[in-house]
């Protein structure tokens, strides 16, 4: 291949890809800027315009709701941190993480068998439950109605007499 064919191949390739680059930054009349002749200059004056928005317009601290307005950065994390606060609750530092409370649990295998025997040991008013007698008299007796075994009728006849 000689050299001038090299060159007009050479420049038949880019003038494809210069052809490529023009169809593809889109029609320049179009843009909603001012300057509609230089895509560069068009970007600028895009940057100039957002960097001119006042922010602290967009930012209020007050306690009202705003669906066109933010918390500031200090505000958010106060906020953040008031939650979490709140949710430890003033518990000790050992315990107050999700990761630190499953690891007491999992190492405290005799304190979670009394919290499930405690647990069940509860009277449950959702639905119904077996009870030796003896439990039976002390629920009774916890929840003011006295021994379910007391004879009614005896106590009327007594009472009557």
């Amino acid at each position: 291949m000689s050299l001038q064919s090299q060159l007009q191949s050479l420049i038949t390739s880019i003038a494809t890809d210069i052809k490529a680059l023009l169809a593809n930054q889109g029609n320049l009349t179009t843009l909603n800027t001012t300057t509609k002749t230089n895509l560069v200059a068009a970007l600028n004056e895009l940057k100039s315009s957002i960097n001119s928005i006042d922010l602290t317009a967009l930012i209020s601290d007050s306690t009202a709701s705003s669906t066109s307005k933010t918390y500031s950065i200090d505000k958010i994390n106060s906020q953040i941190s008031a939650a979490v606060s709140a949710l430890v609750a003033g518990a000790p530092t050992a315990l107050d993480t999700l990761n630190e409370l499953a690891t007491a649990i999992a190492s405290d295998e005799s304190g979670i068998a009394g919290l499930v025997t405690a647990v069940g040991n509860r009277i449950r008013f959702d639905s119904s439950q077996s009870l030796t007698s003896p439990q039976q008299i002390q629920a009774c007796q916890n929840i003011g109605v006295g021994d379910p075994t007391t004879d009614l009728a005896a106590a009327y006849a007594t009472a009557k007499a």
